[in-house]
């Protein structure tokens, strides 16, 4: 259960995938955005994802009451306004494919629609995101299917049907390699939102690779899905949080990525495998365990009592669970106090 995203293997035995959302924490300039690029690719991130749409291949230019956002970050604004501001003008991509490229670090976006691919497919992008939002929009992820890329598919608001009914048309279309993110949709999420025991269900009721789209404001329930299986994380992503953008205040800042990639790939090598065996940092500790000792001074048949042997640290005479089966047996050998108890000092 893997995919690959520009060579990357993605999947429950390989490092977590860590996605920096740029979204549209550039605030209007391709510097902050190449910026943000750079801190990225510094912290140690797998990948930078871009969103590509404009305002009106997104939403309609209208004020009507339906098309206001009402509570929240944005309230007041009509979604026209928002993603005015917040798109990335389409003529910035190609500077931005090609400024990832010579930092090393993949990136790839999330369309909005098909004509949004096709740009995305002139520039080689070599993974597609579908938004939480779009997630119902089938016609979308047939189109984004058919281009035989990797498709990772962010489930917020999406009920185990809706989540399904994706799945299911993102393979029918020819989609080979398919991942899904557990995800809450509110701009930030409070983690008591997360239900973070979502994620195993969700491997084990699709049998796909499967991780965490977070919109909370701190890394700990990223780093606790790693624990239920998350093999990728997803975090919006700015340069300074108090910038006054969209999405800036619920966002991670540079030192905030590098500990996310850093404690992320900690939580996963934590996991490990079941393994009762002893572990090679114990090995020079084992000595210190308890043992038995001889405390008293003993001859050659003598009987052994309770006040002649103990169970103590180290870990060089015999385990306590003989303690019973010595009292009342006779010496083999003299020894003396804080001796080790052997066999071929008992006769048993």
């Amino acid at each position: 259960m893997t995919i690959q995203i520009a060579g990357r293997e993605v999947g429950p035995f390989c490092p977590p995938y860590i996605i920096a959302e740029l979204s549209a924490n550039h605030n209007g300039s391709i510097e902050t955005a190449k910026r943000i690029i750079e801190e990225a690719a510094k912290a140690g991130a797998d990948a930078v994802k871009l969103q590509t749409y404009r305002p009106d291949t997104i939403t309609l230019d209208c004020d009507n009451d339906e098309f206001k956002i009402k509570g929240g970050l944005w309230d007041g604004r009509t979604l026209y306004e928002l993603y005015e501001e917040a798109y990335m003008p389409w003529e910035w991509h190609k500077p931005l494919f090609e400024h990832a490229h010579k930092l090393g670090i993949t990136i790839f976006s999330s369309p909005f629609d098909t004509t949004a691919v096709d740009l995305l497919e002139d520039l080689g992008a070599p993974a597609y995101k579908i938004a939480s939002f779009e997630a119902i929009d089938v016609p979308l992820i047939e189109y984004v299917a058919k281009t035989g890329k990797p498709m990772i598919i962010s489930t917020g608001m999406a009920d185990v049907e809706e989540i399904q009914e994706a799945i299911n048309a993102a393979k029918a279309a020819g989609c080979q390699e398919l991942a899904i993110l557990h995800c809450v949709s509110g701009y930030p999420a409070p983690a008591e939102d997360y239900n973070l025991r979502t994620i195993p269900d969700m491997i084990q009721r699709h049998g796909l690779v499967t991780g965490l789209s977070d919109h909370t404001i701190d890394n700990i329930t990223a780093i606790t899905s790693v624990g239920l299986g998350a093999s990728l994380i997803e975090k919006h992503f700015t340069l300074d949080r108090n910038g006054g953008g969209p999405d800036d205040s619920f966002s991670l800042e540079p030192a905030e990525l590098a500990a996310l990639c850093r404690d992320a790939k900690t939580a996963w090598q934590a996991l490990g495998q079941v393994d009762y065996g002893r572990k090679s940092s114990e090995q020079g500790n084992a000595q210190f365990r308890r043992s038995l000792y001889f405390v008293k001074d003993l001859k050659a048949g003598d009987i052994i009592t309770e006040n002649a042997v103990r169970s103590v640290r180290p870990g060089y005479g015999l385990p306590p669970k003989m303690l019973k089966k010595l009292i009342g047996k006779k010496m083999m050998k003299s020894v003396e106090r804080f001796t080790p108890v052997s066999l071929e000092k008992v006769e048993l």
